[in-house]
C-alpha cells in the first residue's frame, strides 16, 4: 500500500489542484421563442426541441 514519505506542502497541494475548476454550462437560444436554454434539452418555456413541438407546456 502506498505510504507518503514526506508531507506535501500547502503550496504544492494547491498547485496540483489549480486545474480542478468548474466550467460554465454552454447555453443556446431557443429557435422558437428566443429563451436561453441548455444544449440538447427541450425548451422549458415553449416545449420545442430542434424546431418541433416536443412537450405540452402548461400555461400559468
Amino acid at each position: 500500500m502506498a505510504h507518503p514519505k514526506h508531507r506535501v506542502s500547502k503550496t504544492r497541494r494547491d498547485k496540483r489542484r489549480t486545474h480542478y475548476k468548474a466550467t460554465a454550462p454552454t447555453l443556446a437560444t431557443c429557435s422558437n421563442c428566443g429563451a436561453t436554454i441548455l444544449y440538447h434539452r427541450v425548451c422549458p418555456e415553449c416545449g420545442f426541441y430542434r424546431g418541433k413541438k416536443a412537450i405540452e407546456v402548461k400555461a400559468e
